[in-house]
């Protein structure tokens, strides 16, 4: 009886780390920014993450004011720039996406945009087709 009990047990904690680790490996996660005032910490948090499940699929989104660390030449308030950080992250596969909907409100045209990151129609629209299509997680740091 009780060597049951310990496989029960054993079986159980086994497919627990089954289905975290399958979760883990090749999940999809979409990063939603608004403000690059976060640009920094999120850019922190996507290596972090890759860092504990480098299987993971991770989309940077991003719209309004958040467009702003992926255009041309941007810096953070240190006067550091983005597009280092944004390069390495997008050689280990991350896909960072700006909103055509917050560029056109600034007049600002697909050149002013880092050739790391793709233009879609909108950022909304795009964070729901990665949830429903993809299964994504989402984050919003």
């Amino acid at each position: 009886m009780k060597i049951i009990r310990i496989l029960q047990s054993f079986f159980i904690a086994l497919a627990l780390i089954s289905s975290t680790t399958a979760w883990a490996s090749g999940a999809t996660v979409v990063y939603h920014i608004d403000d690059s005032a976060n640009a920094r910490m999120v850019l922190g948090n996507v290596t972090n993450h890759l860092i504990a499940a480098p299987d993971t699929k991770i989309h940077v989104v991003s719209n309004g004011k958040g467009i702003e660390f992926l255009l041309v030449d941007a810096q953070d308030s240190n006067g550091k720039p983005y597009a280092p950080a944004i390069q390495a992250l997008a050689a280990k596969g991350v896909a960072f996406k700006v909103c055509r909907n917050s560029l056109n409100s600034r007049k600002l045209g697909d050149n002013a945009v880092i050739a790391e990151a793709t233009i879609v129609p909108a950022a909304v629209a795009e964070i729901a087709r990665l949830e429903i299509d993809e299964k994504a997680a989402y984050i919003k740091p």
